[in-house]
Order: C-alpha cells, then sequence, then structure tokens
C-alpha cells in the first residue's frame, strides 16, 4: 500500500492565545503529529532550540534564502524576518505526518494558494484582559513589544472567518480535544482516505461493476 499523505494544517492566532502551547500537547497526545519549524532573525529566548522552536539565522542569511526560492512564504513582523521553507514541509508530508504550521493571516493566504488541500484552524483568546495578561507574563518581551502585539492582535482577529476551524482558548484542556478532533477529522477525508483504503475501494468499485 502506498504510503498515507499527511496534512497541512494552518494554525493563526494572536500573540499570547496559547496557540504554541496547544500545539506542543497536540503532539504529545497524537502520532504522525509535527510541528513546521520556520527559519527567523529574531534573537533566540532563553530555552529555545534551534531547529527545535526555530531556525535561526542572520538576516542576510535569511536574505539568500529569499533569492534562491526556498521559502514557500515570508514575512516582517515587528521588525523580524520569518519564512517557511517549502522543501521541509514536502518532506514530513511525503512521510505521512500531519504537519502543523503557524503563521499569521497573511502567511495563511499564501498557502491556501499554493497548498489549496491544506486546513486551517484560529485560535482565539477568551478575552482582551486574558490575553494582555498572557503577553505580560512572557519572558524576555519589553512593554513596547507588549503593546505593539496587543495594537495588532485586533488586525489580526478580525480575520478570523478566513478559517475553516475556530477555537477558543478558554479552558485549555477542552480545547485541546477539540483541536485533537479537527486532526482526526482530517484524517478522515476523501483524499485520505483513498489511500488508506485503496484495496477496499477498488474491490468495492470492481464488484459493481459486475453488478
Amino acid at each position: 500500500m502506498d504510503k498515507i499523505p499527511g496534512n497541512l494544517i494552518v494554525l493563526s492566532a494572536p500573540s499570547g492565545a496559547g496557540k504554541t502551547s496547544l500545539v506542543k500537547a497536540v503532539i504529545e497526545r497524537l502520532d504522525r503529529v509535527a510541528a513546521s519549524v520556520s527559519h527567523t532573525t529574531r534573537a533566540r529566548r532563553p530555552n529555545e532550540v534551534d531547529g527545535r522552536d526555530y531556525f535561526f539565522v542572520s538576516t542576510s542569511e535569511f536574505e539568500n534564502m529569499i533569492a534562491r526560492g526556498d521559502f514557500i512564504e515570508h514575512a516582517e513582523v515587528f521588525g523580524n524576518l520569518y519564512g517557511t521553507s517549502q522543501s521541509e514541509i514536502q518532506k514530513m508530508l511525503d512521510n505521512g505526518f500531519d504537519l502543523l504550521l503557524e503563521i499569521d493571516w497573511q502567511g495563511a493566504r499564501s498557502i491556501r494558494q499554493s497548498h489549496p488541500r491544506a486546513r486551517s484552524i484560529f485560535i482565539l483568546p477568551p478575552s482582551g484582559a486574558a490575553l494582555r495578561e498572557r503577553l505580560l507574563g512572557r519572558a524576555g518581551d519589553d512593554p513596547d513589544v507588549i503593546e505593539k502585539r496587543m495594537q495588532a492582535a485586533v488586525s489580526e482577529m478580525s480575520h478570523y472567518a478566513e478559517y475553516e476551524f475556530l477555537l477558543i482558548n478558554d479552558d485549555f484542556e477542552r480545547t485541546l480535544d477539540e483541536f485533537c478532533v479537527i486532526i482526526r477529522a482530517c484524517r478522515l477525508s476523501t483524499d485520505s482516505q483513498r489511500v488508506r483504503l485503496a484495496s477496499t475501494l477498488d474491490q468495492l468499485m470492481a464488484s459493481a461493476v459486475t453488478i
């Protein structure tokens, strides 16, 4: 039987909505799920690991990758560059992993154009007050950066209707359960099932012809 292709699942949320924590928990709970690792020029935060959280590169190296056409999408966010490698995505999908891609709404639009089969989820915080509290608790960000993120959050959240699924992260465990349900549903799509059930479908179609 051919290898079952993985699903590309795009995730967007304002900073502080809990997206990264949910991604880590989903990967621990479900098999064959991985997170896409983006390239960035921003400084590495404490406890972040190169190649696990991001590929941390210099601005000149990032610009060289743009020139070579390595990125499926790239953008500047708060003065830092972020990009998604086409080859890294395709390798994981070909190996049968459902790949979670954390990206902003502009990047999500680009991904939809290049990968029309991609699914998309938007994650919202329960309230503006909760969002601010989470941002204040994040180590390493200056107060002016937090204010910029708060100002950008309203613009980011206004694009939630462009996504197929919407989660509000008010209760982490419940939101995690809902997240897992979405991934399992993606695995039952016709495209995935056509490969998984190839012999059964061929037999059924052959039987239909003989009737």
